[in-house]
C-alpha cells in the first residue's frame, strides 16, 4: 500500500464542507480550536473509497442484507484479536454516543445516578442526563478519579447505574491513569458491585512512543467493565462505527434489544468495509501516519502557546488524544478569556462545559487545523490574553 500523502493539497470537494452537510462550520476568518474533530485533510477519503467495493466483492449479497445483531463477525473477530478478548465479548455499535445511549437505557432508568469525574466529556454527560440519570461528580487528580473519593461516593447508598471513566487520554484534560490507579479503581467498583463504563475513544492515538497502560477492561478480563471504542477519531466520524466490549451475557442482553432484533447490526456494510482495512495491515499503517500528523500539531500548538504565554498559564502537554488543557490563575474570569479569544478570531472550549472543576480552564483541540493555523491561533490567543490580563 502506498502511504497516505503527507502534503496537504486543495480538496476539490471543499465546496461541500458547509453547514447542512457537516455538523459544524466556523465563520470565515475564525480558527476553531473547539471541537474534537479531525482536520479535513486527515480524513482518509482515498483509503476508504475502495473499501466498499472490496467488501461487496468479498461478501456479495450478504453485505447488503440485515447484519448479525451483534455486528459482522469478521469485524468483531478483528477487534477481539486486537484487544485481547473473544468475539462474543464484542458488539459493533454506531459509535461511542450510540453505545452510551444504549447502556443508559439498559443499565439506567430515570432517577438513578452515574458517577463521573468532576471534569468529564460534556456530550457524554448530556446523553446521560437526557435519559434522566443524575450525575454524581467525584474528585480527581492528575491520574483521574481518586479511589478513596470513589469509595466514599459508592458507600453513600445511592442507586448507581454505573461509573463512567476515561482513564486514557482523558477528555478534556488529557490525563492518563497509571496501572496501579486502574487496579485500585477496579477493586473499589467491584467491592460495591457497580459496573464501570470505560470510554476509550482516544486510546490508539498515543503520541509519545510509549503505549498507555492496559485498559480497565483488559485488567478486569471484561468482568464488571464495559469498554467503548470508536473509529471516529482514527478514521472518521462519518463512518458512524465503533464497538463495545463486555461480558458475553451483557453483550447478548444488549443485542437482544428490539432495535437490533428488528434491524440487525448497526452499520453493517461499513463494518465489512472497515474489516477489509483492518485485515491486512492497512489500518495500522494509517494509524502510524495519523499519529505523526497529530504529534506535529500538538508540538506546534504547545510550543507556540508556551512561547507566547510564558509561565502565566499552565499548559498541559498531553501524551495522546486531541486536546491541550490550559489552567489559568483562578482570579481570571473564564468569560473574559472567552471574550478575548472571540475578539481575536479564535474559537475555544470553556472549561466549565466539562463539569464543576475548581479554577479557570480552557480546552484547545490541535486535531482540527494544520500546523500553520495552529501557530497563528496560538499567537492570536497569547496577544489577546496578555492584553486582557493587562486590562484587569
Amino acid at each position: 500500500m502506498v502511504p497516505p500523502n503527507t502534503t496537504v493539497s486543495p480538496l476539490p470537494h471543499a465546496r461541500w464542507w458547509r453547514a447542512g452537510v457537516v455538523q459544524a462550520v466556523s465563520p470565515p476568518g475564525v480558527i476553531d480550536l473547539g471541537p474534537g474533530y479531525l482536520e479535513p485533510s486527515l480524513l482518509p477519503v482515498d483509503e476508504v473509497l475502495p473499501l466498499y467495493a472490496e467488501a461487496l466483492t468479498e461478501f456479495g449479497p450478504a453485505a447488503l442484507s440485515y447484519g448479525a445483531n451483534a455486528g459482522a463477525e469478521p469485524l468483531r473477530a478483528l477487534v477481539a484479536a486486537r484487544h485481547g478478548c473473544t468475539a462474543d465479548e464484542v458488539m459493533v455499535t454506531a459509535g461511542t454516543s450510540q453505545a452510551l445511549t444504549l447502556l443508559c437505557t439498559v443499565l439506567g432508568r430515570p432517577g438513578r445516578s452515574v458517577v463521573v469525574e468532576r471534569t468529564s466529556y460534556d456530550l457524554g454527560r448530556s446523553i446521560m442526563t437526557d435519559h434522566g440519570l443524575r450525575l454524581h461528580e467525584v474528585d480527581a487528580d492528575g491520574e483521574g478519579v481518586r479511589p478513596q473519593a470513589l469509595d466514599r461516593t459508592l458507600s453513600q447508598g445511592d442507586d448507581v447505574a454505573f461509573v463512567y471513566l476515561t482513564p486514557t487520554f482523558h477528555n478534556p484534560t488529557g490525563t492518563v491513569a497509571g496501572t496501579s490507579r486502574r487496579r485500585q479503581l477496579l477493586a473499589v467498583a467491584a467491592r460495591h458491585g457497580v459496573p464501570i463504563v470505560e470510554d476509550d475513544a482516544y486510546t490508539e492515538l498515543s503520541l509519545d512512543r510509549t503505549a498507555p497502560p492496559p485498559s480497565l477492561a483488559a485488567l478486569a478480563g471484561r468482568r464488571g467493565v464495559i469498554r467503548l471504542g470508536s473509529f471516529a477519531k482514527t478514521l472518521g466520524p462519518g463512518l458512524r462505527l465503533g464497538w463495545l466490549e463486555a461480558e458475553p451475557d451483557l453483550v447478548e442482553t444488549l443485542t437482544s434489544r428490539g432495535q437490533l432484533v428488528s434491524g440487525g447490526s448497526l452499520n453493517h456494510l461499513t463494518s465489512l468495509a472497515v474489516a477489509m482495512l483492518m485485515g491486512d495491515g492497512r489500518y495500522d499503517r494509517r494509524l502510524a501516519w495519523l499519529r505523526d500528523q497529530l504529534r506535529l500539531r500538538r508540538e506546534t500548538l504547545v510550543a507556540a502557546l508556551r512561547a507566547g504565554l510564558g509561565e502565566s498559564v499552565t499548559i498541559d502537554r498531553p501524551a495522546g488524544g486531541f486536546f491541550v488543557w490550559l489552567t489559568f490563575d483562578p482570579r481570571r474570569s473564564e468569560a473574559s478569556l472567552l471574550a478575548a479569544a472571540d475578539r481575536a478570531g479564535v474559537a475555544v472550549a470553556p472549561g466549565s462545559r466539562y463539569g464543576s472543576t475548581p479554577g479557570t480552564h480552557v480546552r484547545l483541540a490541535y486535531s482540527f487545523n494544520p500546523p500553520d493555523r495552529l501557530a497563528e491561533a496560538a499567537a492570536r490567543l497569547a496577544a489577546a490574553w496578555r492584553n486582557e490580563e493587562t486590562l484587569r
